[in-house]
């Protein structure tokens, strides 16, 4: 309710400004601890143990200032990044534009962040501040890299040793030429090259896909996921096609996430559950605003769920009450755990 009310003072707002002073107010007001989860709602992926499976998507703290105070706020995990090995601006704003009709948002960032040297002593520090919260690192290429998987070698050698997990991000349409390592020969020497680096590092490896694939991606990126032995897939990340939109911003530039992002990444949820056939587990993103998304995310072959503009129309407690209401749902169904309803539907 306070949230609602603050909501049209906030949207006034440049978007962007008002994102770092969000980031500035969860760095500096108090939080209590992280409200208790369900038991209902506790799951392990990749061997890693969650109290519930909603988790902070990245983007949100692309610098990795707050990881503790999300946990904090009711998600399970946190995913920080995208951190690249040298800080980069990132493209010219303004860059983030809300679709308020829409409850969506348009964002063409291009990896703007302070780099992960600058990262690793704070994220060190935060480590102990996560009570039982997951850590996820998302690492990219400098947009001007004359090596991108070089850049996902140095990634990797640096931000693995901090992490829970490690997400490897080729999926963002604002880096050029980015998404061309989806290709199943980039793909492969990309991913070869990260495992190389990992060493005997037990820290897990994600993979972050687009939803902008054919069929034939699809069976590639799984074919090649599955060759390295990659831990989870992430499906999936803003896209750049345009649906019926109302928000006079809906002609800018970028990448589109939110509401409209549902179906489409529903459907590659889907579509990734079959090519795969169950046997690496994924992780569902895009368009979820409610318990019942994220169960139907689940229902779908979801083992865990991440989120990020819907809490910038729905408030912070959205984590909390998207839990508390997810774990009356699996109990309806008669589910005991999160795990026996991965992909009942």
């Amino acid at each position: 309710m306070l949230y609602n009310l603050a909501k049209p003072f906030i949207f006034k707002l440049e978007a962007e400004r008002a994102h770092g002073l969000t980031i500035a107010g969860l760095k500096t007001l108090p939080m209590g601890p992280a409200p208790k989860s369900d038991p209902v709602l506790a799951t392990s992926v990749a061997g890693l143990d969650f109290v519930n499976p909603i988790g902070m998507a990245p983007g949100f703290d692309k610098n990795g200032e707050v990881p503790d105070a999300l946990i904090r706020m009711g998600f399970g995990f946190a995913e920080v990044g995208t951190l690249t090995p040298l800080p980069q601006a990132g493209n010219p704003k303004p860059r983030i534009f809300r679709l308020v009709e829409d409850k969506a948002v348009i964002n063409r960032l291009g990896f703007n962040n302070q780099g992960q040297q600058d990262a690793l002593p704070r994220l060190e520090r935060m480590r102990s501040r996560m009570g039982k919260g997951v850590l996820g690192i998302n690492i990219g290429a400098n947009k001007d890299s004359t090596d991108r998987i070089a850049d996902y070698v140095t990634g990797a050698k640096n931000m693995a040793p901090l992490a829970d997990y490690l997400t490897v991000n080729i999926s963002s349409p604002n880096t050029p030429g980015l998404r061309a390592l989806q290709d199943k020969g980039a793909l492969a020497e990309l991913l070869a090259a990260v495992m190389a680096a990992m060493g005997h590092s037990k820290t897990p490896v994600f993979l972050k896909v687009a939803p902008d694939l054919e069929p034939a991606d699809i069976d590639d990126i799984v074919a090649v996921a599955m060759a390295e032995k990659i831990a989870a897939l992430i499906i999936s990340n803003t896209t750049i096609t345009r649906p019926d939109l109302l928000s006079r911003n809906r002609t800018e530039t970028g990448g589109l996430s939110g509401a409209p992002l549902k179906d489409l990444a529903l459907q590659r949820l889907k579509d990734f559950r079959t090519a795969s056939g169950g046997q690496i587990p994924l992780i569902g993103v895009g368009g979820i605003a409610t318990a019942e998304d994220a169960y139907e995310r689940i229902r779908g072959g979801a083992s865990l769920v991440q989120l990020y503009t819907a809490m910038i129309y729905e408030g912070p407690t959205i984590a909390a009450t998207m839990a508390c209401r997810l774990a009356k749902l699996l109990k309806r169904d008669g589910f005991k755990n999160v795990a026996e309803a991965v992909g009942t539907a």
